[in-house]
């Protein structure tokens, strides 16, 4: 696999990632430089990991996951996504908090990066090694995933958004879900 081949297939599997980390930041309204840490950071990690998991798992597992992949990251996204719009209407005290935390933010980065799986299996079939693609995947979705925080972050500040951005943010993640049904051909739209 070539360079160039390398970095597409990396920025392409960075986008999810990206668009959530906007949401989030939209979210989030402020952002540190922890939440962007974590946030990165896990992103980055389970895009990395995956692929290795998918080279691993080889042939052997490839039909169960290929059927129920897309339905796994639809779930997980229009779960966190509800949740977001489901915010936006309850009261301050209510909120639950910093979605760059706990299983929220587990789930989002299992859920960002399942596609990256597929790219791990799609390497072991074609006999190619996984460990330097599984870097680069992971350190352009740590970058892609710092870039949209802050650029989420930047987006809230207008006061046109104001209370909606919560609505916007769970409304990206519902679509990223239903992006990726369509994609395998579960929905037809």
């Amino acid at each position: 696999m070539g360079s160039i081949e390398l970095i597409t297939i990396a920025i392409a599997l960075a986008m999810d990632a990206f668009a959530v980390s906007i949401a989030t930041g939209v979210t989030l309204k402020s952002v540190s430089p922890r939440q962007t840490f974590r946030l990165a950071w896990h992103f980055g990690l389970f895009q990395a990991l995956m692929p290795v998991l998918g080279w691993y798992l080889g042939g052997t597992v490839r039909s169960y996951i290929e059927t129920y992949d897309h339905w796994i990251a639809f779930g997980l996204l229009g779960y966190i996504g509800y949740n977001m719009i489901r915010e936006a209407f309850a009261d301050e005290e209510e909120t639950q908090g910093d979605p760059t935390k706990g299983m929220t933010l587990v789930i989002l980065s299992i859920a960002t990066s399942i596609d990256a799986l597929a790219v791990g299996l799609s390497l072991s079939m074609l006999g190619i090694s996984v460990w330097w693609p599984s870097l680069i995947i992971g350190i352009v979705a740590l970058l892609f995933t710092a870039a949209g925080l802050h650029l989420g972050k930047t987006a809230v500040k207008a006061e046109r958004l104001g209370k909606y951005s919560e609505i916007l943010g769970g409304t990206v993640l519902i679509a990223i879900g239903l992006k990726i049904l369509w994609e395998h051909g579960a929905i037809a739209i």
